[in-house]
């Protein structure tokens, strides 16, 4: 995929994502409740700053201002504009894969245990939930982002590589199935790009649709009918 930007966003389990946050030196006294409403201010007002300056021309006072807080609070639970980014990042990968996870969950309460069906229906989830959250997502797909923010990206692909081995029951190791496996995940990572930046809803939803059928086909190329159903192969998009 080249430069992934830290925008492989995983489809897997929350557990995996970084942790970020938490400031050196003794922390004032303060109420759980009225931490954790800091702490949201903190975030929705550098979502905001972060999405209307870019990362690198975005400041700390600014953001500060905006959640009606102090500097001493936001080192509090930041430790700088790079941490309050990431935890950006960690927050929209949470609910990234929080609502794929519940996507596949749901079809497998219903008895379907097939890869193939399990794996569309959490990639249709994954770009669904990039699309209708696309203000917050072009925060990690403009390139202007923290230094290293890149390294996390590819690590998080080699993640996402792995859960989705496991998701269709295959193994890395062999070459042709690593090659499959990349190919299926950057190709969803890209399709989540193009939907970031497409303004008709539309368009958005017909390339969804085409994108899951031309997934679909690579899934049938690659696990050479290891569902065992060459109907359902034939409907991608409702799999």
């Amino acid at each position: 995929m080249g430069d992934t930007r830290g925008d492989e966003l995983l489809i897997g389990d929350p557990a995996d994502l970084p942790t970020t946050g938490g400031a050196s030196g003794p922390a004032p006294a303060r109420t759980p409740g009225r931490a954790a409403t800091t702490r949201q201010a903190l975030l929705k007002a550098a979502r905001e700053v972060f999405g209307e300056s870019g990362y690198a021309a975005a400041g700390i006072a600014e953001v500060v201002r905006r959640a009606d807080a102090s500097v001493g609070g936001l080192y509090h639970h930041f430790d700088g504009k790079v941490d309050l980014f990431l935890a950006l990042w960690e927050e929209f990968r949470t609910a990234q894969a929080q609502t794929t996870a519940r996507a596949v969950a749901r079809l497998r309460e219903t008895g379907e245990s097939r890869p193939r069906a399990l794996f569309l229906t959490g990639t249709r989830a994954y770009l669904e939930h990039t699309r209708a959250r696309r203000e917050m997502a072009r925060l990690f797909y403009t390139g202007d982002t923290p230094p290293g923010f890149d390294l996390l990206g590819r690590q998080n692909l080699r993640t996402w590589i792995s859960h989705n081995a496991t998701l269709l029951g295959i193994t890395h190791e062999r070459p042709g199935d690593r090659a499959l496996l990349i190919a299926l995940t950057t190709t969803i990572a890209e399709i989540g790009r193009e939907l970031v930046v497409c303004d008709d809803a539309c368009e958005a939803a017909d390339l969804t649709d085409t994108a899951l059928e031309l997934i679909g086909r690579l899934c049938d190329f690659g696990l050479s009918g290891a569902d065992g159903d060459a109907a359902g192969r034939a409907r991608p998009a409702s799999a």
